[in-house]
């Protein structure tokens, strides 16, 4: 009795699930993984086609894995399962996402069969993360105008002669990606791009793009992109430039320094810098004042700095200076051998060294510190030039024994502060 009530219970269960709006058996399938949204063919005969016609198919890093294990990144594996899945695939992919292991592949003629098919089925959001050798995006890729996401990892961006640009573009990351030389001179269209994320890619100063609506631009790791052509869009408001290493001598690599640079920001909001790309742009004598003030920046983030490098310092003071309205300054401080800490402290120990008041100022973040003296002057002078400073958070460096985070802890915490509502607040060391 009891065993044919459950059965009706989950009858009508199912009855219910099944009569959904299509849109929502939809969205269900579409959060499962790929393989379990096939199974579902098997609930019900109304249930065996309804994976079918799935707008988003996702092969991505947990469907390869499973293969990859099993070296069956292959005709016989998981090439032959997303094969099957596309033939029997109705109706329009929306969205599509590849990931290739980094296993043994004898060529990628498969994967330029899937990018053929996506090109005739208006495929609007692309995520190809490759993991194995470089691969060459076919011809065909470039003809997707309804895209307004494109990822690409590990390819060679070869497009034909013809190809002026993605027109609904949105969001694009290309991580390792080689642009050759083929691009040189051709100016890529993407009038409606408004995030680009360029990460460890190759010959970028032949990536000549125009993008006037572009709202938030990082680059990391490419020393020859053309940042002030990046920089040409007046919507501009975060940016974020790191080249993890010290520039060398590119062909491509423009002249420019911090006024010509922030002169191209009259928008930013958000600015994310390494030490590398500001001592490329302090090459000569850093000015006191720019020529103009960067009053809309709000948060200001320094990456691998060294604050016991007097040129280092002389920039972070320059910016400060030049942010009227900063609210939010964070420094992650670098773990490089130690140099002569004189220069700099005697300079923080001018009377004029930072001869202006940070009004606006609330937060500071500061982490990897090691206790320099250049480092605890710095701090000094922030908590004596920041009235509305509410909150100033310390990390210390994982390599000082305890002994040593201790006295940094009792020297900090007893400075004065111009803020009546500042807090400290000491972390424990990042290892």
């Amino acid at each position: 009795m009891d065993r044919n009530k459950w059965r009706v219970v989950g009858c009508g269960e199912e009855d219910r699930i099944s009569n959904l709006p299509e849109h929502l058996i939809d969205s269900i399938l579409e959060s499962l993984p790929i393989e379990d949204a096939v199974r579902t063919s098997i609930i019900s005969k109304k249930w065996r086609h309804k994976w079918t016609t799935m707008s988003t198919l996702a092969f991505d890093e947990h469907f390869s894995k499973k293969f990859a294990k099993n070296r069956a990144f292959d005709h016989n594996g998981v090439i032959r399962i997303i094969n099957k899945v596309l033939i029997l695939h109705k109706g329009p992919i929306s969205k599509f996402h590849l990931h290739i292991p980094n296993i043994f592949l004898d060529n990628f003629q498969e994967v330029d069969q899937f990018m053929l098919l996506l090109s005739r089925n208006n495929v609007r959001e692309l995520i190809l993360t490759n993991l194995n050798r470089s691969y060459e995006l076919p011809s065909y890729l470039f003809s997707c105008r309804e895209l307004t996401k494109l990822e690409l990892q590990k390819c060679r961006f070869n497009p034909p002669l013809e190809f002026e640009g993605f027109l609904n573009l949105e969001e694009l990351l290309l991580k390792d990606i080689d642009f050759g030389s083929r691009l040189c001179g051709t100016k890529i269209k993407l009038p409606q791009l408004k995030k680009l994320t360029l990460h460890m890619c190759k010959n970028v100063y032949n990536f000549n793009i125009k993008a006037t609506k572009l709202r938030i631009l990082t680059v990391a790791a490419c020393p020859d992109a053309m940042l002030l052509q990046l920089f040409d869009s007046p919507c501009l408001f975060v940016a974020g430039i790191a080249l993890k290493k010290p520039i060398q001598d590119f062909v491509g690599v423009e002249k420019m320094n911090l006024a010509t640079m922030l002169s191209n920001l009259p928008r930013i909001e958000h600015f994310y810098v390494d030490s590398h790309f500001l001592k490329s742009l302090i090459a000569e004598k850093i000015p006191k004042l720019l020529p103009h003030a960067i009053y809309s920046l709000k948060r200001l983030a320094l990456l691998y700095y060294q604050l016991a490098d007097l040129h280092q310092l002389r920039s972070v003071l320059c910016l400060l200076r030049n942010s009227p309205n900063l609210e939010t300054l964070c420094i992650f401080m670098a773990m490089v051998p130690r140099v002569d800490v004189g220069p700099a402290s005697n300079h923080l120990e001018s009377p004029n060294c930072l001869d202006c008041t940070l009004n606006r100022l609330q937060t500071v973040e500061i982490t990897y510190l090691e206790g320099s003296k250049p480092e605890l002057l710095f701090i000094k002078l922030l908590l004596t030039r920041s009235p509305s400073l509410d909150k100033f958070t310390i990390t210390p460096s994982g390599a000082l024994d305890a002994k040593k985070i201790l006295d940094i802890a009792k020297d900090v915490m007893q400075y004065p502060r111009i803020s009546p509502k500042a807090k400290m607040f000491y972390l424990n060391p990042k290892r």
